[in-house]
């Protein structure tokens, strides 16, 4: 809470279209990114098939959701984290994004052309047991560099590690997102999706649940969502 109180909750996702509730998950998880796969999984159980794209804010832009949305052939218009900056300042010419990467070699070029050659792997898995593979790359010599203030400010050569299979992914959402559907879905998601949490929380004073227990609060939502549905077919 702003206020500094922590308050049990639950996370709420929903998927909408014309803002009627199509589809509807609780879930223990403070942010949204663990929330995808089983909002998903219960859509595709609920309707016997997935929706052909998603949209969704940068809550959601993850690795292991680009990767999800990939093998079940659903085009991700789902925004990363840095896209919002992006649009406005670009990348930065010395961020490891900007660096161009030669895959035969399996090096890196810093904004002076100097080679970054690979110096290992690891592999770093997240809290759902998604596994991610982390390159690492140091370049041969910063000293004298006329760059290296502003560069890169740490002691000795600099090492930058890549993860390619998310840069892969961000620039496939970036031209999607960047498409001329990519643009019609941004400007639409905000007026699909967040006027039915204001309806429900704002208009209808559904401020907390009445029930205790998972089982028991999605019950309750439910019968909201339904509600919901029924006063926007009325309207």
């Amino acid at each position: 809470m702003l206020n500094g109180q922590l308050k049990p909750a639950y996370n709420w996702q929903v998927s909408t279209q014309n803002q009627f509730i199509l589809n509807y998950s609780l879930h223990q998880n403070p942010t949204d990114t663990l929330t995808l796969k089983p909002h998903l999984e219960q859509y595709q159980a609920l309707y016997g098939f997935l929706p052909s794209a998603v949209v969704a804010d940068a809550g959601y832009g993850s690795d292991e959701n680009y990767g999800l949305l990939e093998q079940k052939a659903v085009a991700a218009y789902l925004k990363y984290n840095t896209f919002d900056r992006e649009q406005h300042d670009g990348i930065g010419e010395f961020s490891g994004a900007a660096l161009h990467y030669n895959p035969q070699q399996d090096c890196l070029y810093c904004p002076m052309g100097q080679q970054m050659g690979c110096i290992g792997k690891y592999t770093r898995q997240s809290a759902s047991g998604y596994c991610q593979t982390i390159s690492r790359y140091q370049a041969s010599n910063c000293q004298g560099c006329p760059m290296r203030g502003v560069c890169h400010k740490n002691k000795g050569n600099r090492i930058i590690e890549i993860n390619h299979d998310l840069n892969r992914r961000k620039e496939k959402a970036r031209k999607l997102l960047s498409s001329e559907q990519g643009v019609k879905y941004r400007k639409q998601r905000p007026v699909d999706v967040e006027p039915v949490f204001a309806q429900i929380k704002s208009n209808n004073g559904f401020r907390r649940f009445l029930t205790k227990g998972l089982s028991k609060t999605e019950v309750e939502i439910g019968l909201l969502s339904i509600a919901h549905n029924l006063k926007k077919w009325s309207a």
